[in-house]
Parts: C-alpha cells; sequence; structure tokens
C-alpha cells in the first residue's frame, strides 16, 4: 500500500481527498491553471464512524487507501453527500460495496439527484432534512440544507464539538496546492475566481446560506475544493461582500478585434476611464483565461464589451463573452458597447438581444464602419465621462 500525506483537521476528523494536480479544465468550461482537490472528510466518533463526501473518478482507489490508513473502511458506518455532483459523490456505490453495512444520508433532493447519476444501494439510503443530527458518539453531525450552491441538493455538515463546518462546494477554490488558508498567500484571489464562476449566479442563495450560519461557533471550515480554513474569516468576510453584489469601482472591459478598430475604441475609453480615476481591467477575449474573467465579474461596478462584426453577428468570442456576462449575473451597474464593421454592422443588436435580461444600465453604443475617425473617438470619449460620473456616484 502507497503511503499518504492525511491531515487531521481536528480530533479524529481527517481529510482522505485527493489532490489533482495536472487537471486543466473544470466540466468543460473552467480552466484550472493550479489543478483542484477532492476534498472528503473521514469522522470517528466513539461508536460510529462518517464519511463525509467522496472523489472524482479516477481516484477511488487511492481514496480506499487513504480511509484504511486511519479506519477501516469495511466498518464505515455512514457516508454523507453533501453534493450530488460526481466529482464528489461519484464514488458512492464504490465506497458502500466495500464497506456494507455502510448507510447513505442525504437530503431528499439528494436522493433525486444521486439517483440520476450514480446507483444507489437499494434500502441503504436515510433522507435527513434541516436541523436533523447524526450522533457518533461523542461526536454529532448536524445538518443544513443549503439548496442552489450550487445544485438544488446541496447540504451543509457542521460538526459542533469541533466547531467544523463541511460546506461543500461553498467557499471553495480551485488548486491543487496548500493544505490550509496560511500555506497560500494568493488564496483569496483563486477563491474569488472559484466564486464566480460557480457561486455568482446563486448570490442570492449564498447570502441565505450565510444567515443560517452566522450563529455558529465555526473554528474550521473545510470545503470540498482546495485549502482547509483555519482562520474562517478570512473567507468569510469576502463571501459577505460577494453575496451581497458589493462592487467597486472598477470598469472590466472585455473585447476582440479583428483589425485594430474595435481595439482602438475600448483603449480609448479606458484612457478616459483612467484620467477619471476608475480601476479598469482589460481582457482580450483571443488570448484571456476565462477564469480571470469571471473573477473579475465578482465586484465591477461597470462592464464594456467590444466586439466586431462577423457575418451580421457578434464575433463568436464576443458572442461567448456576452453568453457568459449573462449567465453569470455579475453585480456590474452599468454596460457600454461599442463595436465596428465592414460592410454590414449587426454586432450591437445581437449583444443588446442577448444582454436584454440583464439589470445594468446600457449607458452608451456605438457602431462604427471601418476604422474610428475623430469624431468617433470624442464620442466614445464622451461615453466614457458619462461612466465614470454614473460610476462615482453610485
Amino acid at each position: 500500500m502507497e503511503t499518504y500525506s492525511i491531515p487531521e483537521i481536528a480530533k479524529d476528523v481527517f481529510c482522505v481527498g485527493a489532490k489533482d494536480w495536472n487537471r486543466r479544465m473544470f466540466d468543460a468550461l473552467i480552466p484550472l491553471p493550479q489543478g483542484t482537490s477532492y476534498n472528503a472528510y473521514l469522522v470517528k466518533g466513539q461508536e460510529k464512524v462518517a464519511l463525509i463526501d467522496t472523489v472524482n473518478p479516477g481516484f477511488e482507489e487511492e481514496f480506499e487507501n487513504k480511509i484504511n490508513m486511519v479506519s477501516s473502511l469495511e466498518k464505515l458506518d455512514y457516508l454523507i453527500m453533501n453534493h450530488a455532483e460526481p466529482d464528489h459523490a461519484n464514488a458512492i456505490r464504490y465506497i458502500m460495496d466495500r464497506a456494507p453495512a455502510s448507510v447513505l444520508i442525504t437530503t431528499e433532493r439528494g436522493v433525486k439527484m444521486a439517483s440520476l447519476y450514480h446507483e444507489l444501494p437499494e434500502g441503504r439510503v436515510k433522507v435527513v432534512a434541516e436541523g436533523d443530527t447524526l450522533d457518533l458518539g461523542g461526536k454529532t453531525l448536524r445538518f443544513i440544507e443549503a439548496p442552489w450552491l450550487h445544485w438544488p441538493e446541496t447540504m451543509f455538515t457542521y460538526l459542533p464539538e469541533d466547531r467544523v463546518l463541511f460546506p461543500c462546494d461553498f467557499f471553495g477554490a480551485h488548486t491543487a496546492q496548500g493544505i490550509y488558508d496560511e500555506d497560500l498567500e494568493d488564496l483569496i484571489p483563486l477563491a474569488k475566481r472559484y466564486y464566480g464562476e460557480i457561486m455568482m449566479p446563486f448570490g442570492k442563495m449564498g447570502a441565505k446560506a450565510l444567515e443560517k450560519i452566522k450563529d455558529l461557533d465555526i473554528e474550521i471550515i473545510a470545503p470540498s475544493h482546495g485549502p482547509i480554513y483555519k482562520n474562517p474569516q478570512r473567507i468569510l468576510e469576502p463571501y459577505a461582500k460577494w453575496t451581497a453584489g458589493e462592487t467597486e469601482n472598477k470598469a472590466l472591459i472585455v473585447y476582440v478585434s479583428m483589425w485594430g478598430s474595435t481595439q482602438l475604441m475600448v483603449k480609448t475609453i479606458a484612457e478616459v476611464l483612467m484620467k477619471e480615476g476608475i480601476d479598469v481591467r482589460i481582457y482580450d477575449l483571443a488570448v484571456s483565461d476565462t477564469g480571470d474573467i469571471a473573477r473579475e465579474l465578482v465586484d465591477s461596478r461597470a462592464i464594456i464589451l467590444g466586439a466586431p462584426t462577423v457575418l451580421a453577428g457578434m464575433h463568436p468570442l464576443a458572442v461567448y463573452g456576452t453568453y457568459l456576462v449573462k449567465a453569470l449575473n455579475p453585480p456590474a451597474k452599468y454596460g457600454v458597447i461599442l463595436g465596428s464593421f465592414g460592410w454590414g454592422g449587426g454586432a450591437l443588436k445581437q449583444a443588446g438581444d442577448i444582454l436584454v435580461p440583464s439589470k445594468m444600465e446600457v449607458v452608451g453604443t456605438l457602431q462604427v464602419k471601418g476604422k474610428p475617425r475623430e469624431e468617433d473617438l470624442k464620442k466614445i470619449e464622451d461615453i466614457g465621462r458619462e461612466l465614470a460620473q454614473k460610476m462615482k456616484t453610485t
């Protein structure tokens, strides 16, 4: 059997998950420049043993070996499923086949969601609801329903004796580096990126979850991705701001340019905004990491889209960028759409159609034929000054 490092995060509470150092994409959508981890936790009571969540496909044998290093998998009593997504629940059947007396603990919604992806052992499922508890002998697991973070069945598990919260994906970060939050100096930007990619569309539900746990005595937050927080306030404080939709005096510019015209337009408005004291972040969609853009969306007050026309519509990368803004539902209050075309326009109309459901106030739009002329650049400067004044008075 291989030897593994198994952190004991509290007395008889072990992190037995796996690190995926080489994974570079999640859901065929989210870039993972630092890989990720699939954290699972073994809790040993005086009478019973519980496992909280499992691991991604491909890590089952490592997972089994780690469990057996601190306890006997065969004698496992409970498997807690906080979330049915395969990176956390894929090994349910693998584990329960090797622990014949074990019982799966999840919510009613959890049973329905898990049944879509996993084969559950018949007659070995116990449904729990908000506030239900499980006595392990000297250790108690309390269950907190947290729907839509980020699937409908998500729940948190709380261990009051050791003051440990297991919130599954909530408070997570995609990185394989470090064990505890103190190990990563740049952890909060990683957590912010993760929040933008996964949790931002569910900000209201996130705020409700924070309200549910505000009176808990929490000493450790043990999420299912990324480092474990020994200092819970390090992540609770930014999450309070992010879920409340607080923005900074910052403008995010995302654009694509084929022959330089749209690029000149966005650079012109960027210079005006910076002159007005606005923090500006610029991302060329042709070369940028979408995770970085998602991170900036979390607290940008304005979004400027630069989109040239291709075959009577937006450039495909601009379509993707616009849809990303719509899907992630950021708290930005203001928007500007700029673009250029050769023989026929269409990009601005398409962008507007996609963003119609958005709550953003569109401060200005401009579409130019060919290269922007002096009078076009002056119009952009005017739009930039108007945008800056709105941003500063919000």
